[in-house]
Parts: structure tokens; sequence; C-alpha cells
């Protein structure tokens, strides 16, 4: 008996169906990722585009940018920190007070937008270095340090402000930042690279996987996703292509928010150093269990330091949006409930108040689930304190949700 048996490695066939079935075998056993955070989304804008029709005209589309452009951008900071476990609570004065600073630069001296803006990132850096020195080095909890530095910062707001005094920011180039539109044409330029640029990730990411043998997501899938996000992302751009101005006459009013490419930016960045470097792989790391990543010879210490950096740098730039936004900084600015809700985003979004759990994703969709209840409860007319009430509830359902889903997933086998 003769017979020529010719090693093959056989590779499983990827189908749509064995994903979709994988899918749901994955969120049955506790990991729903953004899920939640998106059928949320969908489930408040068709209420509220049922009772207040105004909620989908392309006016108040830009609106929800602008509106929620600061929260969002503090909240992609405080994941980083929120992957460790750890907390932040100083991150919305933390803006105020670089935002102090940058309207101090410009109106009290005159500085060019480049060195003020430069120098109040600077100042977020330095603050966040502080805070995670005082958590790494010194061993003080995170809540207790940010909570006094919670206290700090708004004295040094006021300080900043001379105590009240509303600092106007006149500089064109930091007001466009939350005021101006991109031309529509630019804004279809950057909606076809941002389609091309997620086809080609994908694609290459699958090319790679094949490669090495590994079960590969197959080209409709692939095909189905970016199709999916070209409707989208099309149908926001046509709608804030469309003019919003009552009297266009005097003054047109259609575009991309600048905002926007910025958010697109930074997701992009934050992302990719997440998913991408040994840095993000080992802030996962240290997230899951400190002291096995200690033992296994990760520098614990330092991925602390450098998630605090860059929560503080990134409440940095949501306070610069802030001051472009309201055109003056003043003692409120970066507080009241601008750190409930950042911190909100972030955890309503998927990220897990216990470490280890998340993506900068999740800031952006949760930042667009707390415009949305915010902007579509101003519409109803319902009061500050509703809001509150309301918003506060979807933030607790999602801290419920997540405590949940965490125990079916350690009851499965999945963590």
């Amino acid at each position: 008996m003769s017979a020529t048996l010719t090693p093959d490695r056989t590779v499983d066939t990827p189908s749509i169906a064995n994903n979709t079935r994988g899918y749901f075998e994955r969120v049955r056993g506790g990991d729903m990722g953004a899920l939640p955070a998106v059928f949320g989304l969908i489930v408040l804008c068709t209420v509220f585009a049922v009772l207040r029709p105004s909620f989908l005209t392309s006016g108040n589309f830009a609106n929800l940018f602008t509106q929620g452009a600061p929260v969002t951008v503090i909240a992609m900071g405080l994941v980083f920190v929120l992957l460790l476990g750890e907390i932040d609570l100083s991150a919305g004065f933390a803006s105020g007070v670089c935002a102090a600073v940058l309207a101090v630069l410009l109106t009290g001296q005159g500085l060019p937008w480049y060195i003020a803006v430069s120098t109040a990132i600077a100042v977020g850096v330095l603050i966040g270095a502080v805070l995670g020195l005082l958590v790494a080095k010194v061993g003080i909890p995170s809540f207790v340090v940010t909570l006094a530095a919670f206290l700090a910062f708004q004295g040094l707001v006021l300080l900043l402000v001379k105590n009240g005094t509303i600092i106007a920011v006149r500089d064109e180039t930091i007001l466009a930042l939350a005021n101006n539109n991109l031309p529509p044409a630019l804004g279809w330029a950057l909606f076809a690279v941002c389609v091309a640029g997620y086809a080609a990730v994908q694609v290459v990411r699958a090319r790679k996987r094949a490669t090495r043998g590994l079960t590969a997501d197959p080209l409709t899938l692939i095909a189905l996703r970016v199709g999916l996000l070209a409707l989208i992302a099309g149908l926001a751009v046509y709608a804030l292509n469309l003019e919003r101005s009552r009297n266009e006459l005097i003054v047109s009013l259609k575009g991309v928010p600048m905002v926007v490419p910025l958010i697109v930016v930074l997701l992009l960045v934050w992302t990719f150093v997440l998913r991408r470097t040994a840095f993000g792989r080992h802030v996962y790391a240290v997230g899951g269990n400190a002291e096995a990543a200690r033992r296994a010879g990760i520098p614990v210490d330092r991925i602390k330091i450098s998630a605090f950096v860059i929560c503080s740098g990134m409440a940095a730039i949501g306070g610069i949006i802030f001051a472009s936004k309201a055109a003056s900084v003043d003692p409120t600015t970066g507080g009241s409930t601008a750190l409930l809700y950042a911190v909100g985003a972030a955890v309503i979004g998927g990220t897990s108040l216990f470490g280890g759990k998340g993506r900068v994703m999740d800031a952006v969709l949760g930042g667009a689930v707390v415009a949305v209840i915010e902007n579509g409860m101003g519409l109803m007319g319902y009061s500050a304190g509703v809001k509150y009430m309301v918003t506060g509830s979807v933030l607790l359902l999602a801290a419920g949700v997540d405590a949940l889903l965490r125990k079916r997933a350690a009851a499965t086998g999945l963590r």
C-alpha cells in the first residue's frame, strides 16, 4: 500500500455567515462592544425626530457636531485613563485652565495663535505629567489626586481670569475652529479620503491575515462595511452641505464644520496608537492586570504617567474648542457638566470603568449620545434639571450594563 500524503495547511474559508455567527456568540458571551451605544443613538434620534421634526434639519445636525466636539475630545483622552482602571476628575477644569492660558496669551499678551495653542497644550501635558507622577510614583489613588486637582484648577481658572473677568477671544484662526465650515467640495474630498482609507486598511489587514494562515474577513463583508460607512458619511456630508442660513444673501452657512476633521484626525491617531503600537498593547495589559503586566516586564508606572499626559493633553485641545465655540473664556469654562459629560461619553460608548476594555471610538459614539440628549431635550423645552437627570440615568444604565457584561463574560470564560 503506497500513498502520498501531501501536507496541506487548511484555513477555514471565511464567510459572512460564519462572521455573523461568531459576532452573536460574542454578544451572548457578554462582549457587546459599542452595540448599546449605537442602539441608544438610533432610539434617541428616532424619538426626537418624531416629537420634534426640527431635530432633523441640517442646521440642527451641524449644531450637534459643534455642541458635542469639546466633550468628545476630552472623552477621547479619558479613555486612556479609564482603560487603566483609573479616573481623572480634573479633566474638565484642566481644559478650563488651558483655555484660560490660551485667552491670556492671545488677548492679554497679543501673541500669535500658534504660540498660544502650543503653550496651552504644553500646560495640559505638564498637568498630566504631575497627576501621573502622583498616582504612579507616590501611590496616591487617582480619585484623590484628581479630586484635589479639580478644586485647585477651579481656583486657578479664577486667578487666570482675574476672579470673574470674561476674556474675549478674537483671533480669527481660533474662532474658525468651532464656528466655520469647510467648502462643500472640500467636505466631499474629506469623505472620499476617509472611505478610501478605511477600505484600504480593511483590505490590507485581510490580506496580511490570509498570508499568515489566519482567518480573515471575506471581501463581501469588507465591501458591506465600506458601503455602510460610505452611505452614512455620504448622507451626513450631503446634509451638512445644504444651505442652513435663513438669508443666504447676507451670510451663507453650509459645509462640514471645521471641528469635524479635527475629531477625525484625533480618532485615527489615537486608534492607531491603541491598536497598532506596543504602547497601546501595554495599556490594555496594565488595565487588565497591572501586577501581571509588571511581572511581564511592562513599565507600568511609565504607562500610567503617559495615560494621564494624553488625557490632560486632550483636555487642553477640548479647552481650545470651548474657547473657540464661546469666543471667550470665563470662570465656568470647562466646569459645570464638562467633566461629567466627558466621563459619561466614554462609558456610554462602551469603555469599561473597570479597566482593560474600550476604544477611542467609544468616546465619539458616547459623545454623540450625550450631544443628542442635550440637543433633543433642549428642542423639546425641558429644563436643565431634567436634562441632567436623563443624562445621569443613561450614564448609570451604561455603567450597570458594563458591570453585568463583565460578570457574563467572566462566567462564559471570555474574560
